[in-house]
């Protein structure tokens, strides 16, 4: 028999705590030489990171490590998730880069996709073409879709990609290869046996339910507390198969049932979260952060309504293009719409926006220091504030 299931109260203040330091909001950045290390211990935390193509101020993936480790170098990056067989890519949140350690995890998804519509019409209309491409991979590989022998021609902008693109994305869900990007975020494609640890790859095959139960349970590790939907979302499983499954993981003491005053769904904390009494630093966050990529949640956590207006017609933008949280001693207190201007070498802050009930001058300051560190980090030797938000006045003056 498990071990009883019992529920706690977490007071909101608390919650935000937990879910800062399973974050790895808790930890100071390193004063010294960021390595391999820091890398490793940011995945630890965050155990995933969403790859998003949008580059106008930096690709999404370097800016959770620049958060919580601050100024690093990004080729180093690179060749930490490209050659050290510790990490690969897959659909875990979306297309996401991951710690190889998962790979047994997500072997049931493989297994699970079906090939869709297009897939079997290019199967149908080119037939042997897809087992064509593999054999190009095991025999040339890693290799981008550009350097296929016949990559065929586009068919549309959008999604509208070649047959070689098209065979590559269901060799790749189907888990016959594998992907890393390449410094020019291109994904470049192989086997899996030779991008992936070998104690990884051989691994024994786990259950669809046993791999729910491992996500679930990693998934409550970096959050420390959420809801069902917070931990399922987290490496995207369907809620109603994840429920049964959670009430088990606090039947047998792996979670604990909690509530948080002010939250509308039951909670589940991991029995291993830590609950700082305060969260100090700063941080600017990718709108692809796992620590708020979860809009519900966001606000939930932080009071903090936050919604991505890249696919909104530029006049109906509320706050910008490409706007970034602002994290200061564990509140979310304002938001900017940053550009990286490479011709000019300047960080462009479009649009500066304090939320309600911060100080506009003390949070300018931790602004401006923290925009100044990014400056750096992406080579670019100004910031240059412009008009837009009821922050500007405040940054531009600290900035001065």
């Amino acid at each position: 028999m498990g071990k009883r299931a019992f529920l706690i109260t977490i007071q909101p203040h608390a919650a935000r705590r937990i879910a800062l330091a399973a974050q790895g909001f808790a930890a100071e950045r390193p004063a010294g030489r960021v390595d391999v290390r820091h890398f490793r211990r940011v995945m630890g935390d965050v155990g995933v990171l969403q790859l998003d193509s949008v580059n106008v101020l930096s690709r999404s993936h370097y800016l959770p490590m620049f958060a919580r480790l601050g100024s690093y170098d990004r080729d180093a990056l690179d060749r930490y998730t490209a050659t050290s067989g510790e990490i690969y890519e897959y659909w875990a949140h979306a297309a996401s880069l991951l710690p190889a350690s998962r790979y047994p995890l997500f072997r049931w998804r493989m297994e699970a996709f079906e090939p869709w519509g297009r897939i079997r019409r290019l199967e149908a209309e080119h037939p042997g073409y897809i087992d064509t491409v593999y054999d190009e991979i095991a025999l040339h590989g890693p290799i981008t879709v550009a350097q296929l022998s016949d990559p065929g021609a586009r068919t549309g902008p959008w999604w509208g990609h070649g047959r070689g693109r098209v065979a590559l994305d269901w060799l790749f869900a189907s888990g016959r290869i594998t992907a890393y990007r390449d410094h020019r975020f291109g994904r470049v494609y192989d086997l899996p046996e030779r991008v992936i640890r070998t104690e990884y790859l051989d691994a024994a095959a786990v259950s669809s339910e046993e791999a729910y139960r491992r996500l679930l349970l990693l998934g409550a590790a970096h959050h420390g507390i959420g809801t069902a939907k917070d931990l399922a979302d987290y490496y995207r499983l369907k809620v109603p198969l994840a429920r049964p499954i959670l009430a088990e993981l606090v039947e047998s003491g792996e979670l604990i049932a909690a509530t948080v005053p002010g939250w509308s769904q039951p909670a589940y904390l991991h029995p291993a979260a830590s609950q700082p009494r305060k969260i100090r630093g700063a941080a600017l966050l990718s709108p692809f952060d796992s620590l708020v990529w979860e809009r519900d949640r966001t606000e939930r956590l932080f009071g903090f309504h936050y919604r991505i207006e890249i696919y909104v017609p530029e006049p109906d933008r509320i706050h910008g293009y490409y706007v970034l949280p602002f994290l200061l001693d564990g509140s979310l207190v304002g938001r900017v719409d940053l550009k990286a201007d490479r011709a000019a070498g300047r960080l462009r802050v479009r649009g500066s926006f304090l939320e309600d009930g911060f100080d506009a001058a003390i949070v300018g300051q931790a602004l401006a220091k923290e925009l100044q560190v990014m400056a750096g980090w992406l080579d670019l030797d100004d910031v240059v504030v412009e008009d837009r938000g009821n922050l500007a006045t405040k940054l531009r003056a600290a900035l001065a």
